[in-house]
């Protein structure tokens, strides 16, 4: 029997109808669906984004990801999802994995498929892009990304700022991806480089509940910004 396709679908920032329309098309004809989650009682927003698109007839699989930085935790879910998509694709059925954004920029897919390889060698994966937070962040602020020949920085902030103090002081634009409670650190460091004036902050792209802040000098950075949360700063010095 041939093995089933793993089909890793960006299903985009939060609004459905982002979703490709070949994502979409793949998500209405195959019965099993991947979902990670990062915790047992979570409900994923992934899977709530890609409802209206999935087949009714699907098969749900829920997939723990506990948000931990102990990699030998982590590599162990990254192997038990590999083990359960196999199961499934060895059974001659097609499988999705579904995840928020793009499906190989900072995705657990990423691991996952890694691991799904080393299981299945020669699994048949697909996958099909997404539009990204930030894209959507910028459509929502009215922020050009991209301008001629200006290189373009993409950071996940992480508890070090050192890579973001660092990205300030250099040429183009600069993303600033799961700002979270770094805010009012991060916000400090805009200011240090004379870039608050060139930034934006946008929280919930292209969601019901949507936040765009173009006045970081008086917004309150005090408490979580979420997960899902990005800024967005042009560098002062040009290209």
């Amino acid at each position: 029997m041939k093995p089933g396709t793993l089909y890793g679908i960006g299903i985009g920032p939060g609004d459905p109808d982002l979703i490709t329309v070949k994502g979409a098309a793949v998500l209405s004809r195959c019965g099993h669906i991947f979902v990670p989650k990062s915790k047992v009682a979570a409900e994923s927003l992934a899977l709530t984004i890609a409802t209206k698109h999935i087949n009714p007839g699907a098969k749900v699989h829920e997939v723990l990801f506990p948000m931990t930085k102990d990699e030998s935790e982590l590599r162990k879910r990254w192997d038990e999802s590999a083990e359960r998509i196999a199961a499934v694709l060895m059974t001659g059925e097609d499988a999705v994995f579904i995840t928020l954004g793009d499906a190989l920029l900072y995705s657990t897919y990423i691991y996952c498929i890694r691991a799904l390889r080393r299981l299945m060698p020669h699994a048949g994966i697909v996958t099909i892009p997404g539009v990204t937070s930030f894209s959507a962040a910028a459509a929502a602020a009215g922020f050009p990304i991209g301008e001629g020949k200006n290189p373009v920085t993409i950071i996940p902030t992480a508890d070090d700022l050192g890579d973001v103090r660092r990205a300030l002081g250099g040429k183009g634009t600069v993303i600033l991806m799961k700002v979270g409670n770094r805010l009012g650190g991060i916000v400090e460091l805009l200011k240090e480089a004379d870039a608050l004036g060139e930034s934006v902050f946008v929280a919930h792209a292209s969601m019901d509940d949507e936040r765009v802040e173009t006045d970081l000098a008086h917004m309150d950075t005090g408490g979580e910004a979420g997960y899902l949360s990005i800024i967005l700063t042009h560098s002062k010095e040009e290209a």
